[in-house]
């Protein structure tokens, strides 16, 4: 019987967590964020052509749908591309009112132009905030884990040593040295598992 059996210590005790976590937990525009920019662009292309087909009304509020997109980019890709995206869409506006010849005016412009670039830059700045906090919890629980483990570690060598210690002073010479060489042996199986793991993550989180 093994040091790891009489101390009832399972290898999965210290096996690295899933490293997948995050990305399961993450929406999908958050995941794929080529697509989600491939998604906006076709949102904004097809509200900018839904305003020209408008024509010079101003009452249909077609220029409010590029928050769509807007928010898109905000959510995926963060505060600079929320703005540049409610600017894009701003720029979009000033084209079509440049061509359609309408004269939208201060006060239209502040109601067009500012939600989206305001939306961009709110959105993108809880989108970055939360990925933030995401990061950061796990890393606390990788430290967590890696506490966890190091304390199973150090217990299992010292019980080991203590069993070593103990047969040695009983006089059972071979018993010591048996279980000394089953600690040291358990013990460098766990710490080859922890810098495999430890690895493996660094791969990952690359």
């Amino acid at each position: 019987m093994t040091v790891l059996d009489r101390l009832g210590v399972r290898e999965a005790a210290v096996a690295a967590p899933a490293s997948s976590e995050r990305d399961t937990q993450e929406p999908w525009f958050v995941r794929h964020q080529r697509r989600s920019l491939a998604v906006a662009l076709g949102l904004f292309a097809a509200v900018t052509l839904l305003r020209f087909l408008s024509g010079a009304d101003l009452t249909t509020g077609t220029t409010m749908l590029y928050v769509l997109p807007v928010s898109l980019l905000a959510l995926s890709h963060g505060t600079a591309a929320g703005v540049a995206a409610g600017a894009a869409a701003s720029a979009a506006v000033a084209v079509w009112s440049g061509v359609a010849q309408v004269d939208i005016g201060l006060v239209g412009w502040a109601t067009r132009a500012l939600p989206l670039v305001l939306a961009g830059y709110l959105l993108g700045d809880a989108s970055d905030r939360l990925r933030r906090a995401a990061e950061q919890r796990l890393e606390h629980e990788a430290a967590a884990l890696r506490h966890r483990q190091a304390v199973e570690v150090n217990d299992l060598l010292v019980q080991g040593m203590a069993v070593s210690k103990w047969s040695f002073e009983a006089g059972r010479t071979e018993a010591g040295l048996r279980a000394l060489e089953e600690t040291i042996e358990t013990g460098q199986q766990l710490v080859s598992r922890l810098i495999k793991d430890a690895d493996a993550g660094g791969r990952v989180m690359d």
